[in-house]
C-alpha cells in the first residue's frame, strides 16, 4: 500500500517508509520556520501524516484541497512557506537528529518542489477537505525536540513516538 501526495498534474507516490523520512524531514523544517496562523495550520496536516497514529498506507493529501487563503496575497504566502520549507529540509536541516539518513529524500523533496510550483492554489476554502481549520492548528512544541506536534491529541511528537526497531 502506498501514500499519495499530489498537486498540479504531479503525484508523488511513496512508500510507508518513504513517507516517513519524506514528513520526518519536512517536519523538522516546518518546525523552525512557522511564524504564522497559516503554517500551523500546515505543520498540523504534516502531524495527520504519522503512519504511527493514523495508519500504514492510509495518508496523504492532495494540495488542491488546501486552504491556501482568502487573498491573492495570502495564497502566494502559503505557498511561498511551503516552498521555503521544503528548500530548507533539502538542505539537510537537521538531519543529524534523525538517528539515520534519510535515503533518496532528496528526489522526493525535489518531486514535491514540483507539485507546489505547479500548483495554482485555489481562491477561497471552498475546496478545502482534510485541511486543518484554524482551530486545529499544531501550536504546540515538543520541549525535547524543538518540533511542532498536535498535542494534546498525540502524546508527544513524531520524534518522541519513533517506533525502536
Amino acid at each position: 500500500m502506498s501514500n499519495i501526495f499530489s498537486g498540479g498534474s504531479h503525484d508523488l507516490d511513496l512508500s510507508n517508509g518513504a513517507t516517513a523520512v519524506f514528513i520526518d524531514v519536512l517536519m523538522l523544517a516546518v518546525s523552525d520556520l512557522a511564524t504564522e496562523d497559516w503554517d500551523f495550520r500546515f505543520a498540523a496536516l504534516l502531524t495527520l501524516q504519522d503512519q504511527n497514529v493514523m495508519g500504514r498506507g492510509a495518508v496523504g493529501f492532495d494540495l488542491a484541497e488546501f486552504d491556501w487563503g482568502a487573498t491573492e496575497r495570502e495564497r502566494a504566502r502559503a505557498k511561498d512557506f511551503v516552498l521555503r520549507a521544503t528548500a530548507l529540509a533539502a538542505s539537510g536541516h537537521r538531519w543529524s537528529e534523525l538517528g539515520y539518513h534519510p535515503p533518496r529524500v532528496h528526489d522526493y523533496l525535489h518531486r514535491f518542489t514540483t507539485m507546489v510550483e505547479s500548483c495554482t492554489p485555489p481562491a477561497g476554502s471552498s475546496a478545502a477537505r482534510g485541511f486543518p481549520g484554524p482551530d486545529e492548528a499544531a501550536m504546540a512544541s515538543c520541549v525535547r525536540h524543538r518540533v511542532l506536534s498536535a498535542l494534546p491529541l498525540w502524546e508527544g511528537c513524531f520524534l518522541c513516538n519513533r517506533p525502536h526497531y
